[in-house]
């Protein structure tokens, strides 16, 4: 029955009751007639209620719960076995208990989205063999006071009775995006979040006793920065774990483990997808195996082939294929911006371009594809620089040609804002070594715009003196859409050898 249905009926029943009482009409006897179909109404729902929870428990029973190991997670090497040394405290209790060594209260994970937080939790339940008890951080906040409290004593108890339940010596609480709960308490009207986390640091403070079962509680948050020290104490949280994004090794291992199930053509080389997936969190890796995987049956296929796992990175990092039209001007307009893009890429890092393709993806309307690049997590200003005129070549063209930009740069200025608010971070501007709080909006700006406006300079300047690369380039580019590494390489080397 529809919502309003029973709202109609619940406000028209008392009416019609008061409507026949003041006619005469004796209404005992119809109250009394629908006070007991109304009881075997709900009698008739609890039984259902409860054959379908019995039927639900039984099957689970059956089919167990799904369990997960950590050589099931790939490409978390450092924090697997940092995690396993800290759960050994768990599982070793009697052992370490002679030596003083008090247990392990919490462990926070911290790291990117999708980097394998939640999973590495649940393997850590199975490695200890405990129960193993899930929740968000967003389900203890209510607009009622006291509301997230109580359901942090809840999932505290929920665990201990199930561990008693199951036979269980040990259980282990999972709090994800546990920020939203364990932010800084900075004395402001927000009741409630302090309430709840109070309640957590009480709860966290007895969590361990003599006796069985223990509890161990782990929380990931990719928001370190913004929990309560209280939290982050020694003897809250005991052990701080980093989740990185997987580097080549890591994006292999999880590569293998998703193309178990999956039919791959003999020629395909998962190293390969591993350097071209660089900067791929282990769930986009996942997507990009399903996606190759649809973009196999889509060909009518048994196996995926090379052309699909790329297919698949461009989805993943770009988005699906748009049926966009555009016209010959504003395709023109972009041809040129993507080759300002491949032309500085190519005179700043030789043997980069991959490809350059016109064709829309999400919000793109065209984009060029680099070379897989070795991961690297330390950069020198001139890097930095360096990836600045790549993201400015766009713009840098399409004044060149046009005189002026299009809205088609407003992603490349967010890159390169970003790799600038990166290099006054870390010292490599004349602000010198400077917490950015401590100054002024005003000389931010004078900054940002010094920096951008000398490297946009010399981007102009470089793109000046390759004009000819665009003229032999572009037709190629207008007429196919796709411009391969080699032909562009080869139209770029064309150019060089012949009079501008």
């Amino acid at each position: 029955m529809p919502k309003w249905s029973k709202e109609v009926l619940i406000g028209f029943v008392p009416v019609l009751l008061i409507f026949l009482a003041f006619l005469g009409i004796n209404i005992v006897p119809v109250i009394v007639a629908g006070a007991m179909v109304g009881a075997l109404l709900v009698i008739t729902h609890m039984r259902g209620g409860i054959a379908v929870n019995a039927g639900a428990e039984k099957k689970r029973k059956k089919n167990g719960p799904a369990r997960l190991t950590f050589e099931e997670i790939g490409g978390q090497d450092n924090a697997k076995q940092e995690l396993r040394e800290a759960l050994d405290f768990l599982i070793r209790h009697e052992e370490i208990s002679k030596f003083g060594i008090r247990p392990l209260k919490g462990i926070l994970l911290t790291g990117p989205p999708g980097t394998g937080k939640t999973l590495m939790a649940k393997a850590a339940a199975h490695y200890t063999n405990s129960v193993f008890v899930a929740a968000s951080g967003s389900e203890f906040v209510e607009m009622y006071v006291g509301v997230g409290a109580g359901r942090i004593r809840d999932l505290f108890k929920d665990a201990r009775n199930r561990a008693v339940k199951e036979s269980k010596e040990s259980a282990i609480i999972f709090i994800d995006e546990i920020d939203v709960i364990g932010g800084k308490r900075e004395g402001g009207q927000q009741r409630e979040y302090d309430q709840t986390l109070n309640q957590l640091l009480t709860e966290m403070d007895g969590i361990y006793n003599s006796e069985t079962p223990r509890i161990l509680l782990i929380a990931a948050t990719n928001r370190k920065e913004m929990l309560d020290p209280a939290l982050l104490r020694p003897g809250r949280f005991d052990r701080h774990i980093q989740v990185d994004m997987p580097d080549k090794k890591g994006r292999r291992s999880i590569l293998e483990l998703h193309a178990k199930n999956k039919p791959l053509h003999p020629d395909v080389i998962l190293d390969k997808v591993a350097e071209e997936a660089y900067g791929f969190s282990g769930a986009q890796l996942e997507s990009v195996m399903n996606e190759a995987a649809i973009y196999m049956m889509r060909d009518n296929l048994t196996q995926v082939e090379d052309r699909h796992l790329a297919m698949a990175i461009d989805k993943v990092m770009m988005g699906e294929k748009t049926d966009r039209e555009t016209n010959q001007e504003e395709k023109k307009r972009v041809a040129i911006h993507e080759l300002g893009h491949a032309i500085m890429a190519e005179l700043l890092r030789p043997g980069s371009v991959s490809q350059v393709t016109l064709t829309p993806r999400g919000q793109a309307l065209g984009y060029v594809r680099h070379n897989p690049q070795q991961d690297q997590y330390l950069y020198t200003k001139d890097y930095l620089e360096e990836q600045i005129m790549i993201a400015l070549g766009g713009a840098a063209a399409e004044e060149m040609h046009y005189g002026g930009r299009s809205t088609g740069s407003r992603g490349d200025f967010d890159q390169a804002l970003g790799i600038v608010e990166m290099m006054m971070k870390s010292g490599l501007t004349s602000l010198g070594i400077a917490k950015l709080e401590m100054v002024t909006t005003e000389e931010l700006m004078k900054e940002n715009s010094k920096i951008l406006d000398e490297l946009m300079e010399r981007t102009r300047s470089l793109l000046e003196n390759k004009r000819n690369v665009f003229e032999y380039s572009l037709d190629i580019l207008m007429k196919e859409e796709v411009l391969s590494g080699e032909q562009f390489r080869c139209q770029f080397r064309d150019s060089v050898l012949l009079p501008a």
